[in-house]
C-alpha cells in the first residue's frame, strides 16, 4: 500500500506550488501528505520548515475524534483488516517522511496523544530555531 500510496509519488505538489506562488507575501503554515521533504526543502529556507510526525496512536485516536476512523475501511468486506492495513501504511508513511528529513537534516518533531498544545508550539519553535542552514 506505501508503494503505490499516490502522494508518497510527489503526485499534486506542483499543484501546491502554483498556489503558494500565487499568494501573497507573508507567513503561511502548509500541512499535508504531499509535503514531502525532498520536495519542500529546495524551495524554503531553514528555519521555515518542521515536519510533524504523528505516533501511530495519535493518528487513530485523531481518525476516532473526528469520526472517521472506519470510514474508508468500514465499506471493505474486514473492516478490522482494512484497519489495520492503513494505519499501518500510515506508521510506514511517517517513518519515510522521518528518513527523509533526517537524510537531509531538516527538524522533525513528534507529536502524541500527551502533548499540549503549547509543548508542541515549544517543541516547533525550538526545531525552526536549530535548522541547520541550506
Amino acid at each position: 500500500m506505501l508503494q503505490t500510496f499516490h502522494w508518497f509519488a510527489g503526485e499534486g505538489f506542483d499543484l501546491i506550488v502554483e498556489d503558494l506562488l500565487a499568494m501573497p507575501r507573508e507567513p503561511v503554515v502548509v500541512e499535508g501528505f504531499r509535503l514531502l521533504p525532498r520536495l519542500v526543502a529546495p524551495l524554503s529556507a531553514a528555519g521555515r520548515r518542521v515536519w510533524l510526525l504523528p505516533t501511530p496512536q495519535f493518528r487513530r485516536n485523531a481518525f476516532a475524534a473526528r469520526g472517521s476512523l472506519w470510514q474508508i475501511a468500514g465499506r471493505t468486506s474486514n473492516p478490522e483488516l482494512a484497519l489495520a492495513n492503513l494505519l499501518e501504511r500510515d506508521r510506514l508513511f511517517t517513518e519515510q517522511l522521518r528518513t527523509e528529513a533526517d537524510a537531509r537534516g531538516l527538524p522533525a518533531v513528534d507529536v502524541d496523544d500527551g502533548v499540549t498544545t503549547e509543548e508542541l508550539m515549544t517543541r516547533v519553535r525550538q526545531a525552526l530555531q536549530t535548522s541547520p542552514p541550506d
